[in-house]
């Protein structure tokens, strides 16, 4: 197929991706009528992906509007959500409505740092306590480093885990308003480069799996990675009972036995009961990483009953989104990002505060639905 006449498989105007998509329709024998029904340039996907022959199309719905009383995020939302999970949105948007008809969510970023971390061979472990050494003792020169390849990421730390001839190095960094993997990435690679010219290490990998990227891990739920973010809601009594139709103490013994036992028993990472469903169905819409949906997954639902009332917290651990950059270049996305005040620089925190509420409200909605032994009918109506 790489070879069919006039075939340009790095090109990236229409009529390549006409003739990429030609191509497979021989080798497939399926004739294409929705993909090649494309809204976007393609040369404008150019850094987004290879080899493009058309689009693939998600529903498109909101939620809310939600009331947001974080730091970066004020006011009331429209939050863009896309899925192929009927019932999906509709869930959210009942948390959303009861979380605002109770004042608000409260949300706070506590954490803002991307993360990359090689592992290096040493001779052995005095030259690993040499390695280390050289690094405290060198932070300008690293620096200096770091700067060579960025001029918005800072580097914020190095942490090091010595493992006899493996010596891992968990570099975070500030990243601006980029998700900044790729930015992490680069700089990291720098600064080995250096530290292996200096000390005689070896870079096996810029990525030794302690960062941890796209992958649950213990050390981003204590850590953190990208943004750690914390958002709460008290919804009084009575409003538990009108528009959730359970009770406080229910709810929250559903948490208890379902997310925090439950999920103590299976060995999960996190306790929630679908944070990773509202984070993919917002990261697709806006234009982020949706393999990055796995950090969300490790989010950490509680409840409690005060009062009669409802207090209900969710730790996000691992935001990874950004607001320039990536997939927020992309016609749609813009657009979706528009919708919440999100594109563009000095934005990324607001996102991250955007996405921990919405998280909330799911988690609220759907927990609800089990305390009241209504999930099953509402995915009858809505999701089948």
């Amino acid at each position: 197929m790489g070879e069919r006449k006039g075939l340009k498989n790095r090109g990236y105007t229409e009529e390549d991706a006409e003739d990429r998509r030609t191509a497979v329709e021989e080798f497939t024998g399926v004739e294409f009528e929705y993909i090649k029904r494309c809204g976007m340039d393609y040369e404008g996907a150019s850094k987004n992906i290879e080899n493009m022959i058309g689009v693939t199309q998600i529903p498109l719905g909101y939620a809310g509007p939600v009331k947001i009383r974080g730091e970066y995020a004020v006011g009331d939302f429209l939050v863009p959500l896309a899925t192929t999970e009927g019932a999906l949105v509709a869930s959210i948007s009942r948390g959303m409505s009861v979380i605002t008809k109770s004042g608000g969510a409260a949300v706070h970023v506590f954490g803002d740092a991307m993360t990359r971390a090689p592992v290096l061979r040493v001779r052995d472990l005095d030259h690993c306590i040499q390695v280390m050494d050289w690094i405290d003792n060198n932070e300008k020169a690293i620096q200096v480093a770091v700067s060579t390849t960025t001029s918005h990421g800072k580097l914020v730390r190095i942490e090091k885990f010595p493992d006899g001839r493996n010596l891992f190095l968990r570099f975070s960094f500030s990243t601006g308003d980029a998700m900044g993997m790729n930015m992490a990435t680069i700089a990291s690679e720098a600064v080995c480069r250096l530290i292996e010219k200096m000390t005689g290490a070896v870079l096996v990998s810029v990525s030794g799996n302690m960062c941890s990227d796209k992958k649950p891990a213990a050390i981003n739920m204590i850590e953190g990675r990208g943004k750690t973010v914390v958002a709460e809601v008290r919804i009084p009594k009575d409003l538990v009972e009108s528009s959730l139709h359970a009770t406080s103490a229910t709810i929250a013994e559903t948490n208890t036995r379902k997310n925090l036992i439950g999920g103590s028993m299976s060995g999960m990472l996190g306790a929630n009961a679908h944070a990773a469903n509202m984070a993919a169905a917002l990261y697709i819409a806006t234009g982020q990483d949706p393999a990055q949906v796995v950090g969300c997954s490790t989010t950490l639902t509680t409840c409690e009953d005060i009062g009669g009332d409802l207090y209900m917290c969710v730790r996000v651990p691992t935001v990874e989104v950004g607001t320039v950059g990536g997939g927020t270049r992309l016609p749609f996305q813009k657009e979706a990002l528009q919708m919440i005040g999100c594109l563009g620089e000095g934005k990324a925190k607001k996102l991250a505060e955007i996405v921990a509420v919405t998280i909330l409200a799911g988690e609220l909605s759907t927990l609800a639905a089990q305390a009241a032994g209504q999930l099953g009918s509402a995915h009858a109506k809505l999701g089948r």
